[in-house]
């Protein structure tokens, strides 16, 4: 995809580029019904729906078709697009022309879905889409199955029977420097700032212990071993590895203070 400079009949290599004070200047003057700053708005928007078909063209699908359908994702963002939105245009494109390749790519599958799931599927990524026209947010799955009265369970799973498989390194947008996968998409819950610091500092602690508070901390709480099966092994009572064990556990806390 990267090596190619026409795509659809158009030249990529001769695409513009416009800063964002550019793009907002034109949105206004395309949402007051200026027909040729559309058409312009159009151009400068297309290597949008090339980022978005390369991240498909692993699939062996063919990127001339993809092309054509993200953009009719592209003019469904335009139209839709509130300028009021503290968004960049960009950002709520992006997964407007996804969908439109997506619906692509369920209708020309090779796996057959059963027309009942398929019926259920259209019509959640419809009401989906009517409920993200009045909210910004992402629309719950409960929300979609209410609007449209089905079942959460038969939603969910009509969704996911016509839902391709990914992978988080699957590039989602580009603007030529840097890219952003799927797995940046993803919020991790677990390593946050103030684990990762709260981490350093525990390491910084256990480096304050003498190297017998440190084998012991190792056993008890890395291995799982019990305070009697450490005493057999470094050859101490358990009264003392009690003692060590809470001695270091006191300097680990007032480290942490």
């Amino acid at each position: 995809m990267s090596s190619r400079v026409c795509i659809a009949g158009v030249d990529t290599a001769k695409l513009p580029k416009l800063s964002g004070r550019d793009m907002e200047e034109l949105m206004i003057k395309v949402k007051m019904g200026d027909e040729s700053a559309r058409e312009r708005f159009v151009v400068a928007n297309l290597r949008l729906v090339l980022s978005v078909v390369h991240r498909f063209c692993s699939k062996g699908n063919r990127a001339d078709d993809m092309f054509q359908v993200g953009c009719v994702g592209l003019l469904k963002a335009i139209d839709n697009f509130d300028n009021n939105l503290n968004v960049k245009f960009s950002t709520y494109a992006v997964p407007m022309i996804v969908g439109e390749i997506r619906r692509y790519l369920r209708d020309n599958n090779s796996v057959r879905v059963s027309r009942s799931l398929r019926d259920i599927a259209y019509k959640a990524l419809q009401a989906k889409e009517e409920l993200s026209k009045n909210s910004f947010a992402e629309p719950t799955l409960d929300e979609i199955a209410q609007k449209i009265d089905v079942p959460l369970k038969n939603v969910t799973f009509a969704l996911d029977a016509i839902s391709d498989t990914l992978s988080l390194s699957d590039p989602v947008y580009t603007d030529g420097s840097d890219t952003i996968h799927l797995l940046d998409q993803i919020a991790d819950t677990k390593n946050t700032d103030e684990n990762i610091f709260e981490n350093i500092s525990i390491k910084d602690a256990i480096k304050t212990l003498s190297d017998r508070e440190r084998e012991i901390l190792n056993m008890r709480y890395f291995i799982g071993k019990t305070q009697t099966e450490v005493s057999e092994e470094i050859g101490i009572s358990q009264a003392q590895v009690s003692r060590l064990e809470k001695n270091a556990l006191k300097v680990i806390k007032e480290f942490l203070v």
